[in-house]
């Protein structure tokens, strides 16, 4: 069986519904894991298994957040099922994106001369 660490931040729909699923009131001191990573550092984190995969889901206070807030309806995957049918044309976009660059490069321009020229007064 693998054994993979997660950070609460990278966790899937799949792995958090897992989560909550084991430990529905949340979970306690009895249930967290404590280990040295490979930099030597000390990692607390509560388990969940899959089929092939056991996970180790490091613990913090955004983790127990994510869970108590956590709705499956909210990761619905027919969502997903849709195709994207109204992506710009690159062409159009890319060109959009010269024509922002070259109105950025213009009002740099713009105010170099005025610094220059207020240089100039000073001088006077």
């Amino acid at each position: 069986m693998k054994r993979i660490i997660v950070d609460f931040k990278k966790l899937t729909p799949e792995i958090l519904s897992l989560l909550v699923e084991k430990y529905p009131d949340g979970y306690d001191d009895d249930n967290v894991i404590t280990f040295k990573n490979a930099k030597n550092e000390t990692v607390e984190a509560v388990e969940v298994k899959t089929e092939d995969t056991i996970y180790l889901v490091k613990v913090s206070s955004r983790l127990e957040t994510s869970m108590a807030n956590f709705d499956e309806d909210d990761y619905d995957d027919t969502d997903f099922q849709e195709p994207i049918t109204d992506l710009p044309d690159k062409k159009k976009f890319e060109e959009e994106e010269e024509e922002e660059d070259e109105e950025d490069h213009d009002d740099h321009d713009d105010e170099i001369r005025k610094e220059r020229n207020d240089d100039r007064d000073g001088e006077e």
